[in-house]
């Protein structure tokens, strides 16, 4: 049964599952990454500056797993592609900051429930973003024929 609903999604509804998996290792990633330098600096550090390098870390091992797992993009300039990954994960953090807000102070929502929507609405975002900004397919121009005469 599941190798039958398996063959059946498509190369763009297996990119959202594995999206979707990358997301949720990066998550466990990045805590990891925060919890282990809290506990080995947390006394020397501030608690929100070990927010920095942990951030760092995480976006940089998502982008490495958006590369080679989701969007598998090959022959393009690995820097610029990981700048525009930066990009939509700042814009992600902006407009899950300003619709957490507007739930909470706004709607009235509770700030957990909150950060759920502005959670499920960036990520959905985000993909769009990584897909069509970040990762996407460059086309190289067709060659014109030579003129013959």
């Amino acid at each position: 049964m599941i190798s039958k609903l398996a063959s059946r999604l498509t190369e763009d509804q297996w990119r959202v599952i594995r999206y979707i998996a990358v997301g949720g290792w990066n998550t466990v990633f990045g805590m990891g990454v925060y919890a282990a330098l809290y506990w080995l600096y947390g006394e020397k550090v501030h608690y929100l500056l070990l927010a920095v390098p942990s951030n760092i870390m995480a976006i940089t091992n998502a982008y490495v797993c958006y590369k080679l797992f989701v969007f598998k993009t090959e022959g393009c300039n690995v820097l610029w592609e990981y700048l525009r990954c930066y990009l939509v994960y700042g814009g992600g953090a902006l407009a899950g900051a300003g619709l957490m807000y507007a739930c909470t102070e706004i709607l009235s929502i509770n700030p957990a429930v909150s950060n759920v929507a502005a959670t499920a609405l960036v990520t959905m975002a985000s993909y769009v973003g990584h897909k069509y900004f970040s990762f996407r397919k460059t086309t190289k121009p067709k060659s014109q024929p030579e003129d013959a005469g």
